[in-house]
C-alpha cells in the first residue's frame, strides 16, 4: 500500500512541527498520528536530549487505548533502541499502531531497525514519503552520523572578481544589508562560529547572532578562534554571551572536542586562511558564497592556496540553490560527494 494523500498532507505537518525541536546531537523529529478515518488525533516533536522521542511525544497527548488502530507519521524511521528513553518502536507496537509511514532511514546503526521490528510484528510500514524534504531538514545530523564530527558550513562574501576585501585590507562591507541579516539569520542557526586569530586581529568581530534592529537573537552560537595568538582583553568577543573557545591550527582536534560538547552545527567566517584550511583538509559539508556586484582588483584573493595543481584536481561542487539577496547572489553549494540513500520516495 503506498502513502495517501491524507498521510503526504501528514508528513508535510510532522516536517513542521520537527522545526520545534532545537538543533543538536539529537535529531529534529515531528511525528502525527492519524485515526484509522484520516483525522490527526495528536501531534509531538523531539524537544532535545533526554525528553520523549516525537512519537512518544505524540502518545503521551491521547487517553490509554486512544492510538489503537492508528497510524504513525514520522519524519524519521522510529528508533530500536533503549538509551536515555525507550524504544519508540515498541511505543507504537504496545500503544496499538497498525500503520506507520515515515520520511528517512535512521543511519545511526546503534538506534536503526525500528521499521523492522515494526514489520515482523505485523505492522504496516512505508517509508520514503517526502524523503527529499526530510533529508533537507536532516542533512546536518546525517553529517554527524556519517563523518563522526559536526556539520561545517564555511562562508565568505566576495567581489564579482573574487576578492575577499580591497588591497588595503578592508572588508566592510562588500555586500548590501540583505545579505548581512542573512547571515544573522545562519549564525543564529550555528551551534558555533569559528574565525582564526588573523580575524580576530584585524575586524574586532563580535561574532554575535543579531536581529535587524541590532538586538541579540535567542540563541547564539559559541565563538571559537583557531590560532596560538592571545586574545586582546579588550577585543569584542570576549563580550559575547558564550564564553569563546580557543584552539590551534589542528581542525580535526578542535572539531572532535567541540562535539564532545554538544556542538552540531559549526559555521565557519574566518577570513581566506581558514576557510581554505577547512577546504583543504576536506571538512566541509556545504558553502556558502555572498556574491557583490562589485569589482576590487587586487591580490586579496577569498580563497588561499586549497592544493589543487592542476585543473583535474579542482574541488567540484554541486550548487544546491542560488538566492537573489538585493543586489547580492547567495550560492549555496556542497562538496561533489554521495548523500545518504534513505530510499526511494513514494
Amino acid at each position: 500500500m503506498t502513502a495517501t494523500t491524507i498521510e503526504h498532507d501528514a508528513m508535510r505537518r510532522a516536517l513542521d512541527i520537527a522545526r520545534n525541536g532545537p538543533r543538536g546531537i539529537n535529531p529534529q523529529v515531528g511525528a502525527v498520528l492519524l485515526s484509522p478515518d484520516g483525522n490527526i488525533i495528536a501531534e509531538g516533536w523531539h524537544r532535545g536530549a533526554g525528553t520523549p522521542h516525537a512519537e512518544v511525544d505524540a502518545l503521551s497527548h491521547l487517553p490509554a487505548d486512544a492510538a489503537r488502530g492508528a497510524t504513525a507519521v514520522v519524519t524519521l524511521e522510529p528508533c530500536n533502541h533503549t538509551g536515555r528513553t525507550g524504544p519508540c518502536s515498541e511505543a507504537l507496537l504496545e500503544a496499538g499502531v497498525t500503520r506507520v509511514v515515515y520520511a528517512v532511514a535512521d543511519p545511526n546503526p546503534r538506534s536503526a531497525g525500528g521499521a523492522e521490528r515494526l514489520r515482523t510484528a505485523g505492522v504496516e510500514v512505508e517509508q520514503g514519503v517526502r524523503r527529499a524534504e526530510a533529508a533537507d531538514l536532516l542533512e546536518s545530523w546525517f553529517a554527524v552520523q556519517r563523518l563522526g564530527r559536526p556539520h561545517v558550513t564555511v562562508k565568505w562574501a566576495q567581489s564579482l572578481d573574487g576578492r575577499g576585501a580591497a588591497d588595503d585590507g578592508t572588508s566592510q562591507w562588500i555586500t548590501g544589508p540583505e545579505a548581512r541579516a542573512d547571515v544573522h539569520r545562519r549564525r543564529g542557526r550555528a551551534d558555533a562560529i569559528v574565525v582564526g586569530t588573523g580575524t580576530v586581529r584585524a575586524d574586532d568581530p563580535s561574532l554575535t547572532a543579531r536581529e535587524e534592529d541590532g538586538t541579540l537573537r535567542p540563541h547564539q552560537p559559541i565563538p571559537v578562534v583557531l590560532g596560538r595568538s592571545e586574545v586582546s582583553k579588550d577585543a569584542a568577543l570576549r563580550r559575547h554571551p558564550e564564553p569563546f573557545l580557543q584552539y590551534d591550527g589542528d581542525l580535526d582536534a578542535a572539531l572532535a572536542d567541540l562535539r564532545e560538547r554538544g556542538v552540531h552545527r559549526v559555521f565557519v567566517e574566518g577570513g581566506p586562511t581558514v576557510a581554505s584550511a577547512f577546504l583543504r583538509a576536506g571538512l566541509v559539508d556545504e558553502i556558502l558564497v555572498y556574491l557583490a556586484p562589485v569589482l576590487l582588483g587586487g591580490s586579496r584573493l577569498a580563497l588561499t592556496d586549497l592544493g589543487v595543481p592542476s585543473i583535474d584536481a579542482a574541488r567540484r561542487l554541486d550548487v544546491v540553490r542560488i538566492e537573489r539577496l538585493g543586489d547580492d547572489l547567495l550560492i549555496v553549494a556542497r562538496p561533489n560527494a554521495p548523500h545518504p540513500d534513505e530510499g526511494e520516495g513514494s
